[in-house]
């Protein structure tokens, strides 16, 4: 099939039949289900447009049909999809130029401003609520997490074969997928999420005590099946014993990224330890807290500079 005759194909067919390609086995199930979801709005938004007709205002169009009922972050994940598949039909010469250029990322406010960190006060009295069992439970994997900053289905794939615990060390070389009925083992999110972090002493030697009679790839938190829900209703729980803000699983990984930035830990070595693609990910994630650091900074250059003279 020429490019001529590929560029009348409606849009979101190319759509389907370009993430069937490219991504299907290339990215994790759960990343997948996500293009999948993304393909169906298409299909919505835009069931009649045609690859060679893609230009810049009906490409406008679909983003802010979309974002009307979708947050700014989600429409941006939305364009991003479809935006990697326009590229690749660039470069197939199905079309001219890049409809996606400058095109604006609208969408509904989000429902109520939530926490997305906690301070370092407020961490410490969060986790002065944690109970701790003689087994592994979720108020141990709470602690995990902050104190590691590992993703969720990261912190479930744990066994103790995982901890090398004479250097104080957790591999991290794969996932549970929490989200399908069947569970079972996942590659992480992107090869450079498959890496080797530090713990302290502290938290090593607890962890050894719970895996002292457990088998080296027996999982510490997996029993049957897991609900992300549950551990996060646990935190919320927490979060009002403890009088701070209620936060999520995933914001207490922003939590330990924050503290580590506050403390002076350089930005590439915080994207190595979460995991992230890039530096660029990780500047991006935690613009704010670092536009705080830059403002901190700022008045104490200010105050040295008022006592030279």
């Amino acid at each position: 099939m020429t490019a001529e005759n590929v560029s009348t194909q409606y849009f979101h067919e190319y759509f389907a039949e370009w993430m069937g390609i490219y991504k299907l086995g290339a990215v994790r199930p759960v990343t997948y289900r996500k293009y999948v979801m993304t393909s169906r709005r298409l299909a919505e938004l835009a069931p009649d447009l045609r690859v060679c007709e893609l230009d810049k205002r009906s490409y406008q169009t679909i983003i802010n049909d979309y974002a009307r009922t979708h947050e700014k972050q989600t429409t941006l994940d939305f364009h991003h999809h479809l935006k990697s598949a326009i590229m690749d039909a660039i470069d197939e010469g199905m079309l001219a130029s890049d409809p996606t250029r400058k095109v604006i990322i609208k969408g509904k406010p989000p429902v109520g401003e939530k926490a997305k960190y906690l301070s370092l006060f407020e961490l410490r009295a969060l986790l002065g609520q944690l109970s701790f069992a003689d087994e592994p439970d979720w108020d141990w994997f709470i602690l995990l997490v902050a104190k590691t900053g590992l993703r969720f289905s990261e912190a479930l794939a744990l066994s103790p074969q995982d901890f090398d615990f004479t250097r104080h060390k957790i591999r991290i070389v794969r996932t549970w997928d929490y989200k399908s009925a069947a569970g079972g083992f996942s590659g992480t999110k992107n090869p450079s999420s498959t890496r080797t972090i530090s713990i302290d002493p502290v938290l090593s030697g607890q962890f050894l005590n719970l895996s002292r009679d457990r088998a080296e790839d027996k999982l510490l938190f997996v029993e049957g099946r897991v609900f992300n829900a549950a551990v996060n209703k646990r935190l919320r729980a927490l979060c009002i014993k403890a009088g701070v803000p209620e936060i999520s699983l995933h914001c207490l990984r922003h939590t330990h990224a924050s503290m580590l930035i506050f403390a002076g830990v350089s930005i590439a070595s915080i994207a190595k330890r979460l995991g992230h693609s890039n530096v660029t990910t990780t500047q991006e994630t935690y613009l704010h807290i670092i536009r705080e650091l830059e403002s901190r900074d700022n008045d104490t250059i200010i105050m040295h500079l008022s006592a030279l003279i």
